[in-house]
């Protein structure tokens, strides 16, 4: 078989496949890499550029996986790794998670809104695309108990930065994924258990 070089979206591939080995998501236990892929199929459907394919694959690497931006820089190039440093957020470790949760969120939304690439906005429904699915099912089966087991279990500031993000990405408001993220908010938050 002859040996192909790998795209910088194989290549993500292989590095989220790597550092997320063995990894499960908190919330319901599946395996971690599932979650990433899920998020790189959405941001398909919006766009086929392969260096935010890539980003998107890699986004959480940082904060969960311990991979540095430089090392995604050297598999993936520069932009990819800008896109992936404009996802990651300062996890503030020598805190508590719930303690810095506002922090946190008020600076992600800031870096959506100086975003110059539309990759990010891109990355940033994706991302929050993928996370209102699974709360959705979460809500379905748990109600809004889901939120105690949260950083933040306040559902009100949950709904603020959810809807911030949906206003902050508002130029994909033709995107299946912009609807479906938007039905989905309402639903969470509305206390509505069908879409």
């Amino acid at each position: 078989m002859e040996q192909k070089e790998l795209s910088v979206l194989d290549r993500a591939i292989c590095l989220a496949v790597q550092v997320h080995a063995g990894m499960e998501r908190k919330k319901d236990g599946v395996p971690y890499i599932l979650y990433p892929m899920e998020a790189t199929v959405i941001a398909s459907t919006i766009t086929a550029d392969p260096e935010v394919l890539a980003a998107m694959m890699l986004h959480d690497t940082v904060e969960d996986a311990g991979v540095t931006v430089e090392e995604i820089r050297a598999a993936c190039g520069e932009r990819v790794a800008a896109l992936v440093r404009s996802e990651t957020e300062d996890k503030y470790r020598e805190r508590p998670a719930g303690e810095t949760w506002m922090q946190r969120k008020t600076e992600a939304l800031e870096e959506l809104k100086k975003a110059g690439d539309p990759g990010v906005r891109i990355m940033f429904l994706a991302d929050k695309l993928a996370n209102m699915r699974s709360f959705f099912r979460l809500f379905r089966k748990d109600g809004p108990a889901i939120w105690n087991g949260f950083n933040e279990k306040d559902p009100q500031k949950q709904e603020w930065y959810y809807r911030a993000v949906s206003e902050l990405t508002k130029d994909l408001s033709g995107t299946d994924a912009w609807q479906e993220y938007t039905r989905l908010v309402d639903a969470v938050f509305g206390g509505e258990k069908d879409v």
